[in-house]
């Protein structure tokens, strides 16, 4: 009997996203929540789970699945009795158990009202959000980001994806946002985005006290920077908030997507301007260790945002570029710094990189 009543206990106790590795679970689920969007399925034959990011403790968890879900499609020819084909969809969740992705899943329904459902230029298809599991469930995208094609070195694939990340960009910073919410309002300004301003100097004080003075003094340029202009106009965008290459999917030969809408608020949109230019110069550098061909990428973006967005670079929004490129190169520095297995001396040069542009 305390056999049964531990197991009990056990199993009442278990992490509730483990039930998401349950393929017998998952069909039931998807029967109920996904099949009925889907008028040409008739059933889900089967799951297979693939796990991307299974960060899971005692009762807290943060992942990614991916569900590459068979579905039976309906058969239409009478005369035709055998079994309806079998269409394979990627489906995946992104869950945390103190973060609810319900922004996620309202910020990509609004995009895919908005137009991000036609055309060359996409991002996934949002399905449902499950309170449950503080998750949102959406149809992924398949293909290669452009990180893939950085670590190969493919520099005539990277010079093809390239202008149509540019284009996608202002695809998003031209989307109306009168109706739009801030979906992320923390990730809007660069004093709140996670982990805070306050936070990341607390840490590098007690860890690292020589870089203090240096980040102090950054921080507060950065911040000054971002609410001057920020407080003079009433204007925001939606802007992605993490545009690096892993996000940045080529589907096809003329359709790309954009992935992970975790940070997408209303901002300044110099900032996934800035972000783009400091991750791919970073990754490009790694990989490619070509500076001629890096910044001849770099112009490629922004000559083909702007061609899009249909706005000219004056000395101003260079400035804001300038100033998210440098804030990026800081965040790039500080996950080197205090991730769990800490590799400083990948930060220096990020940080010396700072230092000497803005003189301090």
């Amino acid at each position: 009997m305390d056999i049964l009543l531990a197991e009990g206990a056990k199993i009442k106790n278990m992490n509730i996203i483990k039930k998401l590795l349950d393929e017998k679970y998952v069909i039931d689920l998807f029967r109920k929540e996904i099949l009925p969007k889907y008028p040409d399925f008739v059933d889900i034959k089967k799951v297979k789970i693939t796990t991307h990011k299974k960060l899971i403790w005692e009762t807290t968890y943060h992942i990614v699945f991916e569900f590459k879900t068979s579905f039976l499609v309906k058969n239409n020819n009478r005369q035709d009795s055998g079994a309806g084909k079998i269409k394979t969809l990627p489906i995946f969740c992104s869950a945390h158990s103190d973060e609810p992705r319900k922004n996620v899943y309202d910020a990509l329904h609004y995009l895919w009202d908005n137009g991000f459902a036609k055309g060359f230029l996409s991002i996934p298809h949002p399905l449902f959000y499950s309170e449950y599991f503080n998750g949102v469930f959406y149809r992924g995208v398949s293909g290669n980001n452009l990180y893939h094609y950085i670590r190969k070195g493919d520099r005539k694939e990277i010079e093809t994806i390239v202008p149509k990340a540019a284009a996608w960009f202002a695809k998003l910073h031209k989307t109306p946002t009168e109706k739009a919410r801030n979906f992320n309002e923390e990730n809007s300004r660069i004093r709140t985005v996670i982990p805070n301003e306050k936070i990341i100097l607390s840490d590098i004080k007690k860890l690292y006290p020589e870089y203090y003075e240096t980040y102090k003094k950054a921080y507060a340029i950065f911040t000054k920077k971002e609410e001057d202009f920020l407080n003079s106009t009433k204007k925001r965008w939606l802007i992605h908030g993490d545009a690096h290459p892993e996000n940045i999917i080529k589907m096809g030969k003329k359709k790309l997507a954009v992935i992970d809408f975790t940070d997408i608020c209303l901002s300044d949109f110099a900032r996934d301007l800035g972000c783009f230019l400091q991750q791919f110069e970073y990754m490009s550098m790694r990989k490619i260790n070509d500076m001629e061909f890096t910044e001849k990428i770099k112009n490629l973006f922004l000559e083909n945002y702007f061609k899009d967005a249909k706005i000219k670079l004056d000395e101003d929004l260079q400035k804001r570029i300038d100033n998210y490129y440098n804030w990026t190169n800081i965040r790039t520095a500080t996950f080197f710094l205090l991730k769990d297995q800490s590799e400083p001396t990948r930060a220096v040069s990020l940080i010396e990189k700072v230092k000497n542009n803005l003189g301090i």
